[in-house]
């Protein structure tokens, strides 16, 4: 057991090192390649405001055993935004053709593509940009792939791409490092009581993000490609793992 967690880990190690190698080189030829980056992901938000670890994955040895008393089907949303130096694309919510909220699969996020991501674009130089998507199972199907090559060609930074964004690796997304943790310290300021009011929070939040933080934010995705090169891809000190 101990031999195969060792080996995963040295797995994982090394496509990341691989990764930050070609962004490191990506930005000494042109040095603003860093800011030219889509960082995309979703994230639930809960209107109880209990936080779901799914965007902050944590994988160690041992259980620690921390019971989190939560409804058994408390309501949520389900939000997707794309995130670069330039500003925030989004939030798009996850809603069915009645309007309810659900979360999101293959289908509904190709529609996503589709319908919201793609028209936005048309304010932006696509010309110039990358996409970003981690390996979720809704992400990394050839029609979705496909989809987006026809707007990025081979500036797509996916899962199992060309060039492959390295799994388990939620310290180096702007989005899981910054955007929603700083956004769920603030929508429940108020203690929404309702959906609309949680939504109406969201977009507000995400509305008022100024285009310095977002710079910073951007300016801090270069540390940590110099962290994880150093560590020979070990992951940044605040997370920690469990499997």
């Amino acid at each position: 057991m101990i031999d195969n967690l060792v080996a995963l880990h040295f797995k994982y190690d090394q496509a990341r090192r691989r990764f930050v190698e070609w962004a490191q080189n990506e930005i000494a030829v042109v040095p603003d390649f860093h800011k030219r980056i889509l960082f995309s992901d979703e994230a639930h938000f809960w209107l109880n405001g209990y936080v779901n670890k799914q965007n902050c994955r944590i994988w160690s040895e041992a259980n620690p055993q921390v019971y989190v008393e939560t409804p058994l089907h408390p309501e949520k949303l389900t939000v997707w935004c794309a995130l670069w130096a330039g500003g925030i694309i989004g939030p798009y919510l996850f809603k069915n053709d009645e309007g309810h909220n659900v979360t999101v699969n293959g289908d509904r996020y190709r529609a996503m593509i589709t319908n919201f991501f793609i028209p936005e674009l048309n304010n932006h130089d696509v010309q110039e940009l990358w996409f970003q998507q981690d390996g979720a199972t809704c992400h990394t199907a050839r029609a979705r792939i496909d989809l987006l090559k026809d707007t990025f060609g081979d500036r797509l930074i996916p899962r199992f791409g060309h060039v492959n964004w390295p799994p388990r690796s939620c310290d180096l997304t702007p989005l899981d490092y910054f955007l929603w943790g700083y956004v769920k310290s603030l929508v429940y300021a108020d203690k929404p009581q309702t959906l609309d009011h949680l939504e109406d929070n969201i977009r507000r939040v995400i509305a008022d993000i100024r285009p310095q933080m977002l710079e910073k934010v951007i300016e801090n995705w270069t540390s940590r490609l110099n962290y994880i090169r150093a560590s020979r891809g070990s992951h940044m000190l605040e997370i920690i793992f469990r499997m």
